[in-house]
């Protein structure tokens, strides 16, 4: 499933990673990648200083945390310490997949789903789309500031190069409760229906039968 998600962030959060950003230091992006994708990782990562990144994984787990969509498709478990990536013109991201197993500091993690969280406005860039490669196609995503998408992480995807201005996003790679994908969105489009029977009609005997089939569904297909 791939899902935008508006409004992870508001302004005064986006704000205030950008008075963040502005005055860290940003390093090769080589440095974090796997054998295969150094040969076509072109960007800049934020040097993970413990001040400056505490304060920005405080913002960013907070905002999702409190992201009623993103706990509902995601189902997360575990999430790896997030990455600030900013390309610059000619920079681009070539094919590849992200690695299975992440985490470079603490407990480690299957990646069942990445993330990307734009943090500046699409005007502020040219290029620098996220291009995933689905059953249906390539999918082109370039969402405004503050808005997320997630995608499964052993899809094909790439980030086309930018050609002016400056793209800045927050990565993210999470395991999921539930491994399977198609699980996975199966249970996010039947708690969608369970949560407007449950505000519409909460005493109604189906609405009683839809909950009781997603709360199983997830004890069934789950992992603790």
């Amino acid at each position: 499933m791939l899902l935008k998600i508006p409004g992870v962030l508001n302004q005064a959060q986006l704000e205030k990673i950008e008075q963040v950003v502005a005055g860290a230091e940003f390093i090769d992006g080589k440095l974090s990648a796997g054998m295969a994708a150094q040969r076509v990782k072109e960007n800049e990562e934020l040097k993970p200083e413990r001040e400056s990144m505490t304060l920005l994984i405080r913002i960013l787990l907070s905002a999702l945390s409190h992201n009623a969509t993103f706990n509902s498709a995601v189902l997360p478990v575990r999430m790896a310490d997030p990455i600030i990536a900013r390309y610059r013109s000619g920079m681009a991201y070539g094919e590849h997949v992200d690695d299975a197993i992440m985490g470079s500091s603490g407990p480690r993690l299957r990646s069942d789903i990445s993330m990307t969280l734009f943090l500046r406005d699409p005007q502020h860039y040219d290029g620098g789309e996220l291009v995933v490669r689905t059953s249906f196609g390539e999918t082109e995503v370039k969402l405004a500031a503050g808005d997320a998408v997630v995608y499964p992480s052993s899809s094909l995807h790439r980030v086309a190069e930018v050609t002016r201005g400056e793209r800045l996003v927050a990565l993210f790679w999470i395991q999921s409760h539930v491994r399977d994908a198609a699980q996975r969105e199966l249970l996010f489009e039947l708690n969608q229906a369970r949560e407007q029977l449950l505000r519409q009609s909460a005493e109604a005997e189906s609405s009683k039968l839809v909950d009781r089939a997603f709360s199983n569904l997830v004890r069934m297909w789950s992992e603790v």
